[in-house]
């Protein structure tokens, strides 16, 4: 055996490369069996050498990846900002989709040019495209009313190719937002998700039935909600499956239209069949054919279970445990997107033969196995209860760090803060763990995945819960002799940002941040994000008026005297959740403040990063950054210049 090079962390060679991230991790978005005999898959992904293009692929018989939606064209949804249900098809291979440049709905034919479906309007938006008993639904979002809060509805979008106005029939309305709609198989039933502010998707919903009786839309009544989170209401026949957390978890329940609307738990479990509705067309479980569920199971890690018409249940073993979602199914085939040991993927599963399990799209990791650093699931004490979190150590088959000498650490701080992280390495955790800098992955409270308390956690305490819990479970890693208490680091994006910036103006705990987008200032926050997300800080901090001194205090931008930590700034300069003008009076102040700092702004980008361009730039500024800030080599990666 070849005995491994001592070197110091952070200093070891690698061969992943930032580039090589960025082509090897794909952003899918949404999939389907196309085609009624011997279906094929396509799905929607990102191209970041596109500058991050929304294209629709297939995989042509000679295995060759084919774009059914060709360059220039890009489907993403701007619905809700964050998108989704972007596009759909027919086995007639006729792709429906939404065009990102005016939100309209387009239809493309085989060998044929896109035609629009829908009106130039302004800015009317379109997105989770559906097809449904041959209707074709779309969640409409009207900005041009000049209402205070845009008028969302759910449409039957006419399939014929004439992008006429009045033949949109709006199905649905009469609230805030409205989600995942269901036709019944006889089309005389829609039932749908419905919310309304100032609460949030995952706080209080209600799932929705209406006749559809041809006029401006259904007489409606709630059947289940009002007090909890139901998503993703799926017919059997004349009865509801429906994901729900009254008992505090998502569980399946199955709803009989009796006289007094009987609700029967389908196999609760203490997990959760649900999560934060952020984008259209999420879907946690699927009806099969023969009666049976195949549905996503998240408590920490997510897996794939079966349940059968008797109630019980199989998991399936399958590689993806994070980020899944269940895009399709045909017979016993389900189409899986999530992430795995190998990073995201696209699996094509045959629930009675899980060992079978196809790779469409993804999922590999082009440097072995050997690369991939293996999570530890951890739980941490924390000022407020349990913290959980992964660990990715450091990994690197032909070096080693030196004896004595402990691995400096970056805490990850997912965005949200309502989401969630689960226990499988990503290329961009390997680019740093192949190098000799661990990662910890935190679940702060707040997070879901553990349940609706858990959620819970941080309501009227943003800025509070979750700085105290990335606080616990880093210096607890370092306790535990795993990290270099000396050489914690600090980075996340959008609310994760926020985090970061309020642990480097309240704690001690790291010594460099990295804020990607972050959110520095709550009352200017408030007063510029978009719709979905515009009351949001209610819960998460307190209502305006009343609570704008607390949203003083909380804000970051109020303390930056206490700003003292080296820190490295990314911002798009497209961003319409986190104006760069946040960004910009962080910086501003680390100059005032004679603290060492890089500001690094992208034209064209928005709230999240999408060119390679962009992708390697961070990935490449964030591991220089950590080398200058915490005194090791960064080969093959110049240094980062520091103001």
């Amino acid at each position: 055996m070849t005995t491994p090079d001592v070197r110091p962390y952070g200093s070891w060679p690698s061969p992943i490369s930032a580039a090589e991230v960025s082509a090897a991790s794909p952003r899918l978005e949404g999939a389907r069996f196309v085609g009624a005999d011997e279906p094929e898959v396509w799905w929607g992904e990102s191209v970041p050498e596109e500058g991050g293009r929304s294209a629709v692929r297939r995989r042509a018989a000679s295995g060759a990846v084919v774009d059914v939606l060709p360059a220039p064209w890009s489907a993403r949804s701007r619905v809700h900002e964050y998108g989704g249900g972007s596009w759909t098809a027919d086995d007639d291979g006729v792709l429906y989709f939404v065009e990102k440049t005016d939100q309209r709905v387009w239809r493309l034919e085989p060998g044929g040019e896109p035609r629009p479906l829908t009106p130039e309007a302004g800015d009317v938006r379109f997105g989770g495209l559906t097809l449904q008993h041959g209707r074709l639904l779309a969640v409409r979002e009207d900005h041009t009313r000049g209402t205070a809060v845009p008028t969302r509805d759910i449409v039957d979008v006419p399939r014929d190719g004439r992008a006429d106005a009045a033949r949109l029939s709006s199905l649905a309305s009469g609230s805030d937002f409205v989600a995942h709609p269901a036709l019944s198989p006889d089309g005389s039933r829609l039932a749908w998700i419905a919310w309304n502010h100032p609460h949030m998707a995952w706080d209080r919903a209600e799932l929705r039935v209406g006749r559809l009786d041809g006029g401006d839309g259904p007489e409606w009544t709630t059947v289940a909600g009002g007090g909890s989170s139901p998503l993703q209401p799926e017919w059997v026949d004349d009865d509801l499956v429906y994901a729900d957390d009254p008992t505090g978890r998502w569980n399946l329940w199955r709803l009989r239209f009796t006289a007094d609307l009987h609700h029967e738990p389908i196999a609760a479990v203490d997990a959760d069949t649900g999560g934060p509705l952020w984008v259209l067309g999420t879907r946690w479980f699927t009806l099969l054919a023969d009666g049976r569920v195949a549905a996503v199971q998240t408590n920490g890690a997510e897996e794939l279970v079966v349940l059968d018409t008797a109630g019980g249940r199989r998991a399936l073993p399958v590689d993806a445990v994070t980020r899944l979602s269940i895009e399709d199914a045909r017979g016993t085939r389900v189409l899986l997107s999530g992430a795995g040991s190998g990073g995201a993927g696209l699996w094509e599963v045959d629930v009675d033969d899980p060992a079978a399990a196809q790779l469409v799209v993804g999922g590999a990791s082009p440097w072995g196995a050997a690369w991939m650093p293996r999570s530890r699931a951890i739980t941490v004490p924390g000022p407020h209860g349990p913290v959980h979190a992964f660990d990715y150590p450091p990994t690197n088959p032909g070096v080693v760090g030196p004896d004595g000498e402990r691995p400096p650490y970056v805490v990850f701080v997912h965005g949200g803060p309502t989401d969630h992280v689960g226990g499988a390495a990503s290329g961009k955790i390997a680019y740093l763990t192949s190098r000799g800098i661990g990662v910890l992955d935190v679940n702060y409270g707040g997070s879901s995945g553990y349940g609706r308390a858990y959620r819970e956690r941080l309501l009227g305490q943003w800025g509070v819960v979750d700085v105290d819990d990335v606080v616990a479970a880093a210096r607890g890693l370092a306790e535990a002799g795993s990290a270099d208490g000396a050489r914690l680091a600090i980075a996340g994006g959008s609310a994760g940002g926020w985090t970061v910036l309020c642990a480097l103006t309240n704690s001690d705990a790291f010594g460099a941040g990295i804020s990607r987008y972050g959110v520095a200032d709550l009352r200017r926050l408030a007063e510029d994000t978009h719709d979905f997300e515009a009351r949001y800080l209610d819960g998460m901090v307190g209502p305006l008026p009343e609570a704008e001194e607390l949203y003083v205090q909380r804000s970051p931008l109020s303390h930056l005297d206490r700003l003292r930590t080296p820190l490295l700034i990314e911002q798009g300069l497209d961003d319409r959740v986190v104006p760069p003008s946040q960004s910009e009076a962080v910086r501003d102040a680390l100059a005032a403040n004679g603290v060492a700092h890089a500001y690094l702004a992208f034209e064209g980008e928005g709230h999240g990063f999408r060119s390679a361009t962009t992708l390697v730039r961070t990935m490449e500024a964030e591991l220089a950054f950590l080398g200058q800030v915490f005194g090791f080599e960064t080969p093959g990666v110049p240094p980062l210049e520091l103001d």
